[in-house]
């Protein structure tokens, strides 16, 4: 299979004008669909160990599933840790992934600083790319007040500047989940002049409740990794759940109708960001 220079995949977007898609896996059938939909549509992929997986099975379990899909594709992918803690970024640049996401976002500012430039020295060292994340990203169904939650521009250019990160992840109106009620406009203004002042990639968690409309905007102002997840378990919830609503069937045969629903779903982000056929690696 192809591992790619993810670094590479994210200033190749830049310098497009489009976003690469970052999604997380949390069993055999969700990985073999993520890779699935990076095949068909030629797009490159962040496949992501998420915060879900992991206590669900561990680190290292979840990375040998991915790596045992993943191997046997043409796709171009990249194996990245997703919000991970202090000890799960060491794990996982020692099991040897190509991008971490250290998330000290929960610390306060000073410390959120050090212990992300801390990450960002180890990493660096290994060839590994590192993402952070600063401001908070609430729950969809959480009531927020967003003064308190958006990244500050101030802040965000004095993060970037003392800890090296590669790409920092904002909030700026999203929320993990999609939301019951109104969503938050995305503040588009904002996401401008943290690009402006900290000259990183930019990346949105909680895509799944963005309109294209949204996706186009944030895109242009200098978001170019986009996390989603939400719509595509509920894709893969509702292949099983077809299948099951016709009586007592086969596990096997609703666990595939779900992964062909999430292919087609993760095909349709790819197609939002822009990224479709911009592999370099015919599947």
């Amino acid at each position: 299979m192809t591992w790619v220079d993810p670094m590479g995949l994210i200033r190749a977007a830049e310098a497009g004008g489009y976003a690469v898609g970052a999604f997380n896996m949390h069993s055999d059938e969700t990985t073999q669909a993520l890779v699935r939909a990076a095949e068909e549509s030629a797009s490159p992929m962040f496949l992501q160990v998420g915060r879900a997986v992991v206590p669900h099975m561990g680190l290292q379990a979840a990375t040998e599933m991915t790596r045992r899909t993943a191997d046997s594709s043409r796709a171009e992918l990249v194996l990245h840790l997703d919000h991970g803690p202090w000890h799960e970024c060491l794990e996982a640049i020692q099991l040897g992934f190509g991008s971490i996401m250290y998330d000290g976002a929960h610390l306060p500012f000073e410390d959120n600083i050090a212990t992300t430039r801390r990450i960002v020295e180890v990493a660096h060292s290994f060839g590994i790319i590192v993402e952070a994340e600063l401001g908070k990203i609430p729950d969809a169904d959480q009531q927020v007040d967003w003064s308190a939650y958006y990244t500050d521009v101030d802040e965000a250019e004095r993060f970037v500047a003392e800890t090296g990160v590669d790409t920092l992840a904002i909030s700026v109106g999203i929320v993990h989940g999609i939301p019951a009620h109104d969503p938050q406009p995305l503040d588009i203004e904002r996401i401008e002049r943290i690009r402006d002042v900290t000259g990183v990639p930019l990346v949105l968690h909680g895509a799944s409740g963005l309109s294209e409309e949204e996706v186009r905007a944030a895109t242009a102002a200098g978001v170019h990794k986009f996390n989603a997840d939400t719509d595509l378990r509920l894709a893969f919830r509702k292949g099983i759940e077809q299948v099951w609503s016709q009586g007592d069937r086969q596990l096997e045969e609703a666990l595939a109708e779900g992964r062909d629903l999430m292919v087609a779903a993760t095909v349709e982000k790819l197609r939002q960001y822009g990224c479709l056929g911009r592999s370099k690696v015919s599947a």
